[in-house]
Formats: C-alpha cells, sequence, structure tokens
C-alpha cells in the first residue's frame, strides 16, 4: 500500500531498500560529519568537486560526508566474513559549475569480503534490478579495466601516456587515441587492440567475439576471461538485453581494476547509477579485503517517474461549502487507502484526472 502511494525518488528509494535486504544487505546509517582527514587523503577517490568543511567546536576540522563508501571501509572490520550493506545517504559537495554547495541523495550498497565471481554477479544484478525499479526502459554498460590495464602494463610507457588513453578512450575517440599511439611509438598491432576498446559497443557475446582475437590471450587473458564468464551468467537473467559492453566506462586506475559500470534509464540524459570492484582502495585504506558496490543518485530523479505523466492525480474530490469536512476527510481517505493518489479542490480547472469524485450538492 505504502510502495503505491509514493511518487517519484521516495518511490525508488523505498523499492531498493526492500530489494537490497531480500538479497542479505545491512542498513549502514553514517554520521553527517566526519573527520575531514578521511576525504583529504583520500581525495583522488572523491566522485565530486570538493569537500565542505567546518571547525567543530573543539577546533577539530570536520566535513560535510562527501561521500559513503570512504566511510563505510573505514569503519569496516577487515576479514570478518563477507560483509553486505545498503545505504540511503544525503552527500554535500561543492558544484564545479556553479561552485555552490549542492546535496545529492544516493541509495546503494557495498559488499566487502572475499569477492568471488558470484559477488560479481549479484552486485551486476542489483544494479540491473534497481535501475528496472525506476524505469524497465534502461540500459547498464559494462567494462573491465583489467583487459585496458593489461595491455598499458604491457606497454610501460608511464603513467602520462595511460591517463592520455583513458581519457581518449571514455571520450570514444578514435581519432585521437591513433594520434596518441602515434607520438608514443605504439606497434600497429597493440594500436589495433587499444582502437579496438573505443570501436565496439554493445551485446555482449557479439563484444567479446570481435575482442577475443586482441585480448583472450596474453597480458589481458584473465580479465577477459572474467569478463566472459560475468556476461555469461548475466546472458541468463531477465535483463540480458538491457546490458551492453562499452569499455569507454573508466574510474581511476589508482582504486579500480576490474569490473565497473554504468547506468542510464529513458528519460534522463546522464548516469543514474555507478559502481564497480575497487580493491585498490580498500588496499590503500590497509584492508585486505576486496570490494564491489554502487550508488543510485535519485537527485536526479527529481520530478522523475519513469513515465510521461498525462494526468497529476489519480482522483479529483470537488466539494463546496455544502460539503460536511468530516465527509470530505472520508472521502479523501478511503480513496488514499485504495492506493490512488488524491487531490481535494473546489475546482477542477488545471487539474488532470482520471476519477471524479464530486461532493457538492448541486453539481456544476
Amino acid at each position: 500500500m505504502t510502495e503505491m502511494i509514493l511518487k517519484g525518488e521516495e518511490r525508488v528509494a523505498f523499492a531498493l531498500r526492500s530489494l537490497y535486504k531480500k538479497y542479505g544487505y545491512l542498513p549502514y546509517k553514517m554520521s553527517k560529519f566526519e573527520a575531514y582527514d578521511l576525504y583529504v587523503e583520500n581525495k583522488q577517490f572523491l566522485v565530486g568537486d570538493g569537500v565542505i568543511t567546518f571547525n567543530d567546536t573543539n577546533g577539530k576540522l570536520l566535513a560535510l560526508k562527501p561521500d559513503v563508501t570512504l566511510s563505510i571501509i573505514k569503519n569496516d572490520l577487515d576479514g570478518k566474513g563477507k560483509r553486505k550493506v545498503y545505504y540511503h545517504e544525503n552527500v554535500y559537495r561543492i558544484s564545479a559549475k556553479t561552485k555552490q554547495f549542492k546535496e545529492i541523495v544516493q541509495v546503494g550498497l557495498e559488499c566487502l569480503g572475499d569477492i568471488d565471481l558470484y559477488d560479481v554477479f549479484e552486485t551486476v544484478l542489483l544494479a540491473a534490478k534497481s535501475l528496472a525499479a525506476i524505469n524497465e526502459n534502461f540500459v547498464l554498460d559494462i567494462s573491465h579495466l583489467g583487459i585496458l590495464s593489461g595491455t598499458l602494463a604491457q606497454l610501460k610507457l608511464g603513467d602520462g601516456f595511460d591517463k592520455a588513453v583513458m581519457r581518449v578512450i571514455a571520450e570514444k575517440n578514435a581519432h585521437g587515441l591513433q594520434t596518441l599511439c602515434e607520438r608514443y611509438g605504439v606497434g600497429e598491432e597493440t594500436a589495433q587492440k587499444l582502437l579496438a576498446l573505443v570501436e565496439v559497443y554493445g551485446e555482449p557475446e557479439a563484444v567479446l567475439e570481435k575482442l577475443a582475437p586482441h585480448f583472450s590471450k596474453g597480458s589481458s587473458e584473465k580479465a577477459f576471461a572474467f569478463l566472459s564468464s560475468l556476461c555469461a551468467l548475466l546472458k541468463n537473467t531477465e535483463y540480458a538485453d538491457r546490458i551492453r559492453l562499452d569499455f569507454s566506462v573508466v574510474n581511476d586506475r589508482n582504486y579500480y581494476d576490474d569490473i565497473v559500470f554504468k547506468g542510464f534509464v529513458d528519460g534522463i540524459a546522464e548516469g543514474v547509477l555507478s559502481g564497480g570492484r575497487y580493491d585498490k582502495l580498500m588496499e590503500k585504506m590497509g584492508k585486505k579485503s576486496g570490494a564491489i558496490g554502487f550508488a543510485t543518485y535519485l537527485d536526479a530523479l527529481e520530478g522523475y517517474d519513469g513515465k510521461k505523466r498525462e494526468t497529476d492525480v489519480d482522483a479529483l474530490v470537488l466539494y463546496d461549502d455544502s460539503v460536511p469536512t468530516e465527509t470530505l476527510i472520508k472521502t479523501v481517505n478511503v480513496l488514499v487507502e485504495s492506493g490512488k493518489s488524491v487531490s481535494a479542490q473546489k475546482t477542477k480547472s488545471g487539474v488532470r484526472f482520471l476519477e471524479l469524485v464530486d461532493l457538492r450538492e448541486e453539481k456544476v
């Protein structure tokens, strides 16, 4: 009943929390304030444009939380079995465009521990289910950074080249990549391997078939085999036709070197979900466990309900001064309890509705 009358981002948040509970994820709650040191030491990981800070009454520098994952890692009991948590939190950042403070609502999950193929599959599946809860018309783009990293490690051309390659691949800039390879003297065979990552996109089986001659053996063999195994499992789910391989999905290689993904829904231009495996971040923060997770950005869903609305409410209740207030209250309550959205008005002007309930003595 409750879920039926929730709208937009509230409905999605309720659905996602319920979904994650079903898969054994426990709620995680954090303070609005964290020690600033946590974020300054991991500044590169932050998906944002700055940290909002202030001094506590004791002079200690605190931050309005710009990220949830870092807090989860910091408080994780490393080595204590597999830990699965979900969260519904507001994070605070500084906008690069407006330089103003902005509040971002996130619902997400993290799985920490000895991560295996099943854990990665379950996380990606839950990402797909999360997108479906927003709109059944969605696309989940998946990549494996290990395929690119294996090739870059073999080239040993330095961090500057590696970052430049990541940038042009993220932009799907084949010409820029070709120019970069020529500048650094990359051989034709290796250049073609890198170009293949820019040029392919689409249904996993077809993409993997195209990439197999380049990456199924050698330095990227392990990553390619893992991605193939994951896609084989995802092929048997109800969301198989919504999943694509897209190697322009990249994240900071200081932390990510495995599966990464990003989700889009019909009607919203920007991505509403992103995540991946971040064992490197765990290691940097002194943890021995692996980890994978994602966040759904509910602020992107403000005013969005997954379809073009032709009505404002399910039922319009018309009344005037002749209608006893008790009667109006009872009528509205009955409709709300039946799962309908209701608006009580003295005029129907400007209100789009499916059902009209007219309580007035003299019908107009």
